[in-house]
């Protein structure tokens, strides 16, 4: 839609050029990653920002050099791995431009070796909307200041990432590469003055682009709202404007990748409860005491109730667990009094659970 460049053409050069390099676990990898880079040059253009995760559970999954690809394809690229919160607020809040944050193992922020990282943390969840900020203390009067926190990242790293940013990503779940799959070798010195080329064209068409894509809304395909919506309004936005089979493919990509982030997120730890409750202890039962509904639980395969911290679950955070959530009553969920043929025993009502599950849980398993 520029009188210039072809943006069909570049995203489809983009996209080529990702996949002489990157093997990704999916087609509509390749085009969410390309309409992220291109979406780089006009972040300023949209309300909010994608985080573009690379993640994987084992070394060697091609992750560091999905990084690398990028690197050469956005705008005024940071390669934060070690850079501290600081180092960040000012590089995002400066004059030299907004840069485009690439960070490498992140699990070292997010994992459970990541030591005290809070500050980095904190940017990371505010810098997805463009309104933004952070707050810190400068100077010797400790002044409030704030500190724009607005800008595109993408991370690689092992394991997840909590939810806060999950729920804000584009998920690429990189997979180690078979031995029938091949790419090229990437070569720093030579391929980068390649990608650098395709960056330059990017920017160039991004100049053009701008008056077609700020305040858009593009159409969402169906079942796609909220959070995911909000994922992926600028990337959808962006494959309008090139045009071409970019605006079907681009909605292709972002079903088949909300459904999958969809299948992989088990939710919080309470969510997880309160669905195997629903869905493998309280089925076609009205009340079961306690003991016997830790019995089942801890009992299930592919669960975590049998070692939580090294321990199983038991009856004091069962309770505390379920409490955290109300009854249609709005009343916090409690153990009640059970008559058994032995006597009173403490349990839990599935009336006082079924708002709770309306609520949070993903819908039932069909039969």
């Amino acid at each position: 839609m520029t009188d210039t460049i072809d943006g069909a053409a570049l995203l489809n050069e983009v996209e080529a050029f990702h996949r002489r390099f990157n093997v990704f676990p999916t087609e509509a990898a390749y085009v969410a990653v390309a309409l992220w880079d291109a979406h780089a040059h006009l972040i300023d253009c949209f309300d909010s920002t994608p985080r573009l995760a690379f993640l994987s559970p084992e070394p060697g999954s091609g992750k560091s050099r999905a990084l690398e690809v990028v690197e050469t394809l956005v705008p005024r690229p940071m390669v934060a791995v070690n850079a501290s919160a600081a180092a960040l607020f000012r590089s995002v809040s400066g004059n030299e431009g907004r840069p485009t944050i690439l960070f490498d193992e992140i699990d070292t922020v997010f994992g459970p070796k990541a030591g005290d990282n809070e500050e980095l943390r904190g940017f990371l969840n505010a810098g997805h909307r463009r309104k933004g900020v952070t707050y810190r203390c400068v100077g010797d009067q400790q002044t409030v200041t704030p500190f724009p926190s607005y800008a595109g990242v993408a991370v690689a790293g092992l394991g997840s990432l909590p939810d806060t940013i999950l729920t804000r990503s584009v998920i690429i779940r990189m997979r180690r590469r078979a031995r029938n799959e091949h790419v090229e070798p990437f070569r720093a010195g030579l391929h980068e003055p390649e990608g650098n080329e395709l960056r330059d064209r990017l920017a160039q068409w991004a100049e053009h682009a701008r008056g077609f894509v700020m305040g858009v809304w593009p159409e969402m395909p169906d079942g796609v709202t909220d959070r995911p919506a909000d994922v992926w309004e600028p990337l959808l936005a962006v494959a309008d404007v090139v045009g071409g089979d970019w605006p079907r493919r681009a909605r292709e990509a972002c079903v088949t990748l909300v459904k999958a982030s969809q299948a992989n997120d088990k939710g919080s730890i309470g969510i997880r409860l309160l669905t195997d409750l629903r869905d493998h202890v309280l089925i076609g039962i009205d009340r079961l005491p306690t003991v016997a509904i830790l019995d089942r639980l801890n009992a299930l395969d592919d669960a975590p109730w049998a070692d939580l911290g090294g321990r199983p679950l038991d009856n004091r955070r069962l309770s505390k667990m379920l409490s955290e959530y109300m009854t249609a009553d709005n009343e916090p969920i409690a153990s009640r009094n059970i008559r058994t043929s032995g006597g009173v025993l403490k349990g839990f009502y599935a009336d006082d659970l079924t708002d709770a599950w309306a609520r949070y849980c993903p819908p039932p398993p069909r039969p």
